[in-house]
């Protein structure tokens, strides 16, 4: 697929920085990096935003490619299926007055305290604004790291 336009972050100025700098807070706040990268990859996933994974073992986790599979397989813990799960939620919003019901954000409160929460909250958001601009103009599928 060609992609409509050149990527609208680099395209609008001054647009990129402020979305990178958000990226750099909320990693700042305890979420584990491998955390972050599951829900990155889970949202953008639901999103049709595809990524391509190097050959190489060790240059990534292993467990991406299972991640769609996260309820059924045992390799992910507590944490990550309730930010899994939360991410799920508020993705797909299949109920937009309680995109992420009491039941899912008190098992995320279980693992993560207030700023980590916001700060998987807002990453949520953030990898759903890009997967959205990113599949609105075609942006071809990116590299994982």
């Amino acid at each position: 697929m060609i992609p409509r336009m050149d990527n609208p972050s680099l395209v609008v100025p001054g647009a990129l920085q402020p979305l990178l700098d958000l990226t750099e807070v909320i990693g700042k706040v305890g979420v584990p990096q491998t955390t972050l990268d599951l829900v990155r990859l889970r949202v953008s996933e639901i999103n049709g935003r595809a990524y391509t994974f190097p050959e190489e073992t060790g240059k990534a986790d292993e467990r991406l490619p299972l991640v769609a599979a996260w309820r059924t397989e045992s390799c992910f813990d507590g944490a990550e299926r309730s930010a899994l799960e939360m991410a799920e939620a508020i993705t797909l919003m299949t109920d937009p007055q309680d995109m992420a019901p009491d039941e899912i954000w008190e098992k995320a409160a279980q693992y993560y305290n207030d700023e980590q929460l916001g700060a998987l909250v807002m990453h949520i958001g953030l990898v759903n604004f890009w997967n959205r601009v990113n599949v609105a103009t075609r942006q071809e599928p990116a590299a994982w790291r």
